[in-house]
């Protein structure tokens, strides 16, 4: 059987190629992706699926149908760009100014295309349903998947696994990165404003130095993950912009830190908004200054649930061989929105190894040079669509392989 679709993965490749390029050159931001929701929803529709334009702002939801409605199988796509202007010399690159696809999402949504494409071949003896989810604004908090699930993305029919891939310019062309458990972090963002008093730069003593406040506050609030938490709790708090002055000579009335609080434990996660409010009260009271803290809750960790990365793995072992597999013994300290469904329904997402130095496909995400290898477009198609059949298969459902041409 996984012959077969390792087989139609190759037919497609060229086609799965061309959809890359075509949704490469037309990049746009966060809930703007008007023209490739266009796209996709014609591709999808070309395939004979059921698609609903309607259940959320630039979303697709498409669904094949098989013998009956359940189980159902999703697989979700990223839709969205990068306010990044692209420097890779394609002769397909961004014909929208200052938009590049310098993350993947235009090769994510290649991929899912090309296992549906495969999955039609399986269509009439297909005992379940496979429900494929164009999902945008994965890249700006406070993400699209939460919206979409409680637009009723996972219902009707009611989806019982979810898969989810993403490239990684860190794995060599050819492998897929796989790992049991928390492989991102959670994320959340934070503006902390300190207010303190203004005056001449002369006279410090009748102000309150904002300044100096909000310097003593970026000190003390990376000490947090060394002094505060269990070192075999990893969590990372950076301080990434500061905002405040107005002149050289001026004392300070308000100065902004933004920041951003990863960590792999979601627990760990929820008391760091605490943590930073004791050490800033302190601060602040010892300055006679106030403060405003605005801290918002963004993806939480993406945690892979092993008996979906055991389909994963028996698949591409199956298709591609064992040297295929990357075991990842460590997760990363990114985020993805995709963990928003992991908290609903078993899932897993799998890193496709996109890295080939021989072509400059190598450089990280959100670098505007970052290419991929397209070769590895039909391993990903192959081993979505596989893992399909996979999750029917060990429900003890039999699928037979239907031999139609599109």
């Amino acid at each position: 059987m996984y012959d077969k679709v390792k087989s139609l993965a190759d037919k497609y490749s060229g086609a799965m190629i061309n959809l890359r390029r075509h949704l490469h050159q037309i990049p746009e931001p966060a809930l703007l992706e008007f023209e490739t929701k266009k796209s996709m929803a014609t591709q999808m529709k070309k395939l004979g699926l059921e698609v609903n334009t309607d259940i959320w702002r630039t979303a697709i939801v498409a669904l094949l149908k098989g013998k009956k409605d359940s189980p159902c199988i999703a697989i979700r796509a990223d839709m969205d760009a990068l306010p990044i202007t692209e420097k890779t010399g394609y002769f397909f690159a961004s014909k929208n100014r200052g938009f590049m696809h310098a993350c993947g999402h235009d090769a994510h949504m290649a991929m899912v295309w090309g296992a549906a494409k495969i999955l039609t071949h399986f269509q009439d003896e297909l005992p379940g349903s496979v429900k494929f989810i164009f999902q945008p604004s994965e890249e700006e908090s406070p993400g699209g998947a939460m919206p979409l699930i409680a637009a009723g993305v996972l219902d009707k029919p009611k989806v019982h696994a979810i898969y989810g891939l993403h490239v990684d310019p860190t794995i060599t062309a050819g492998k897929v990165g796989l790992k049991k458990g928390p492989i991102m972090a959670r994320v959340d963002d934070f503006n902390l404003s300190v207010i303190g008093k203004s005056g001449h730069a002369a006279r410090p003593h009748e102000t309150v130095d904002a300044i100096v406040v909000a310097a003593e506050l970026v000190s003390a609030i990376h000490t947090i993950p060394s002094r505060k938490v269990n070192p075999l709790d990893p969590i990372i708090i950076t301080i990434g912009k500061i905002d405040g002055g107005t002149a050289r000579n001026i004392i300070a009335d308000r100065v902004t830190l933004f920041g951003t609080a990863r960590a792999l434990n979601d627990k760990i996660g929820e008391k760091i908004p605490d943590m930073i409010k004791k050490l800033t009260d302190g601060i602040c009271k010892a300055h006679g200054a106030k403060y405003v803290l605005d801290y918002r809750v963004g993806y939480p960790v993406l945690d892979n649930k092993p008996e979906i990365i055991d389909i994963f793995e028996h698949v591409i072992t199956d298709m591609h061989g064992k040297k295929a597999v990357d075991i990842k013994e460590r997760p990363g300290m990114g985020a993805e929105d995709f963990a928003c469904y992991l908290q609903e329904v078993p899932g897993a997402m799998m890193l496709l190894g996109i890295r080939n130095p021989k072509i400059g496909a190598d450089k990280p995400w959100h670098h505007p040079e970052f290419k991929i290898d397209e070769s590895v477009l039909p391993i990903g198609a192959s081993v979505l669509a596989a893992s399909v059949l996979e999750y029917f298969n060990r429900n003890k459902l039999k699928v037979k392989i239907i031999e139609n041409e599109y």
